[in-house]
């Protein structure tokens, strides 16, 4: 089976847990995740905080890892 994922940011999560060493491989890091599935539904809880997450990245509400930990690394006196 062949698979394509039409989301640019699905194709570079699965790409970025390959290159970590995370997973071996694309099909690795979708088995992984249909297996999750498949033992752990998520809940209405999940789905609203999920939405909730999206709604908020729409908006702008959201820091740019990098940025962030590039500024946490200054205030605290650390080497990048």
């Amino acid at each position: 089976m062949n698979i394509r994922l039409s989301n640019p940011s699905h194709e570079r999560f699965v790409t970025q847990q390959v290159q970590s060493g995370q997973f071996t491989s694309a099909e690795a890091v979708i088995e992984d995740a249909l297996d999750r599935m498949m033992t752990e539904p998520l809940t209405d809880e999940d789905i609203a905080a999920i939405n909730e997450s999206e709604a908020e990245i729409d908006r702008g509400e959201c820091v740019d890892v990098r940025e962030y930990a590039a500024q946490f690394r200054k205030k605290h006196g650390l080497k990048s």
